[in-house]
């Protein structure tokens, strides 16, 4: 899993991306309010009732308020890492929500062309599987 950084939740918690990244912040703020599960070897070992360990519901109304904080931001990826730790299920719908807010989290894109343009000119973002396929115009050749 990529590490959730402090910086993308911040970032999605401003409101990059504008409806992606409301998108991916209100998919967060229903991960975390799921029911929290220890792991199995923990409940074994008797261990239900070990130190208070946050959910990361209280971290994400506290980002959710005040995006630009960088100390709620790491409060919130701290309490993400340490449930991540602790509970298996949360840990794997983590990475698929975090893998899914990818576009979100990269932010807007800006494409600015300059100068003048000779032909076609593509712009975009996060293209794969594309093919171009170009001809080039008779006497082509000649210009080179």
């Amino acid at each position: 899993m990529d590490p959730i950084t402090a910086g993308a939740l911040a970032a999605l918690a401003g409101g990059i991306g504008a409806e992606a990244g409301r998108e991916a912040w209100l998919g967060l703020a229903a991960l975390v309010r799921r029911p929290f599960r220890r792991g199995a070897a923990s409940e074994e070992a008797g261990e239900s009732e070990g130190p208070a360990i946050s959910s990361g519901e209280v971290e994400v109304a506290a980002l959710e308020s005040t995006p630009a904080d960088p100390v709620r931001a790491q409060a919130l990826a701290t309490a993400l890492g340490v449930r991540a730790a602790l509970d298996a299920e949360f840990r794997a719908r983590l990475d698929e929500w975090w893998q899914q807010a990818r576009p979100a989290r990269s932010g807007p894109v800006s494409n600015h062309i300059s100068g003048t343009v000779h032909g076609a000119a593509v712009q975009g973002r996060d293209f794969s599987g594309v093919t171009f396929h170009v001809t080039r115009p008779p006497g082509a050749d000649d210009r080179e």
